[in-house]
């Protein structure tokens, strides 16, 4: 099989995005308007000499990106810069084949545009409608993110915002996303963050091992219900005698799915390159795992294209692609009868592939 041969299946394939950050997941005319039209209100030419993306040979290591990540939010501060990216991603993702997509933010208070928690999940939320209304083929859920760089109170506070709109989005907010740098705070102070919100009815999408934070992402799981994993790069890296190869029995006993985002982890040098990825790892047992992109925009990548990098560096057959696709349908938060519905479609579209048993490399 030619490479432009799997690629195109790995366009052609109904797929699952889980873990996509609304302020990273630009595309570059998107970023460009928004970088233009933010430059002529501030009158500041600077923006456009701020480099936000990374191509195809760059990379950055963990702590750079989330400074990068904050030139970002200076550029998407208001309504129109919120609804925009939320608008055209979800067209963006329909375009590549996503049928489910995830959506996840953190609101946020800027008092000189106007912007607020609330008008910015309901710009969110009007993004959302208006796509849905124009029949773009896929289905939208948003999670709301906890920063773990702010602090316990504002978690709560985030969390009764989320309950709020779990009651009064139409399904749309489904649950809480918690993220934000790996390297500040511990993820233990938010245990009882976690169990009110887990008790009030909303899914919880958790960073956790990110980077080798052993003994906070062990308190979390012990201590805590936990969804799906974000990242979980460093879940299966025990060293001999320490106890952290208790950790990974709990992921597996539990299994929890894990958003897998291969290009964002390679980009950020949190693995060393695509066959060192902790997906083969976690694959190889029968763990559910997703295809994730993490930040399309500043990572350059697509669903696509996770797919075709997982496909490469474990030579995945289009079955096994296949397979991954179909069960990421799983682990959505989606409500039962979604669920069906994407099973459905997946099934409509199954019989016009081709999905031949042989490796892709082969």
């Amino acid at each position: 099989m030619t490479r432009q041969s799997l690629k195109e299946f790995c366009y052609q394939l109904p797929k699952v995005e889980l873990h996509t950050h609304l302020n990273t997941s630009f595309s570059d005319k998107t970023l460009q308007e928004l970088v233009d039209r933010k430059a002529k209100l501030d009158d500041n030419s600077e923006y456009r000499s701020w480099k936000l993306t990374f191509t195809e040979n760059d990379n950055c290591p963990i702590d750079e990106s989330f400074t990068l990540f904050t030139f970002l939010h200076k550029i998407f501060n208001d309504e129109y810069s919120i609804y925009k990216l939320t608008y055209d991603i979800i067209h963006e993702y329909a375009a590549d084949n996503v049928k489910y997509l995830e959506l996840r933010s953190t609101p946020k208070d800027v008092p000189e545009t106007g912007l607020t928690w609330p008008v910015y999940v309901d710009t969110m939320l009007r993004a959302v409608r208006d796509c849905r209304a124009e029949e773009v083929d896929i289905v939208v859920r948003i999670l709301i993110s906890i920063d773990r760089r702010k602090g316990v109170d504002v978690a709560r506070q985030t969390v009764s915002l989320a309950d709020r709109y779990l009651h009064d989005s139409d399904g749309i907010v489904v649950g809480i996303d918690f993220s934000g740098d790996p390297q500040v705070g511990d993820a233990t102070d938010y245990i009882p963050v976690f169990q009110s919100a887990h008790e009030k009815g909303l899914k919880l999408a958790l960073h956790l091992a990110e980077i080798p934070n052993f003994e906070e992402t062990l308190n979390v799981l012990k201590q805590c219900h936990c969804d799906r994993i974000g990242h979980g790069t460093c879940l299966n890296q025990p060293s001999p005698g320490d106890g952290r190869k208790e950790l990974e029995e709990i992921v597996l006993q539990k299994k929890i799915p894990i958003e897998a985002c291969m290009t964002s982890n390679v980009k950020t040098k949190t693995v060393r390159d695509y066959e060192s990825h902790h997906l083969d790892f976690w694959y190889k047992r029968n763990h559910p795992v997703v295809l994730c992109t993490d930040g399309k925009g500043v990572y350059q990548t697509t669903v696509s294209n996770e797919y075709l990098q997982a496909a490469e560096a474990f030579n995945l057959s289009r079955q096994n692609l296949w397979d991954l696709s179909f069960d990421s349908i799983n682990h959505t938060f989606a409500s039962d009868s979604v669920k069906s519905m994407l099973r459905a479609k997946w099934g409509e579209v199954k019989s016009k592939m081709d999905i031949s048993p042989y490796g892709c490399n082969s």
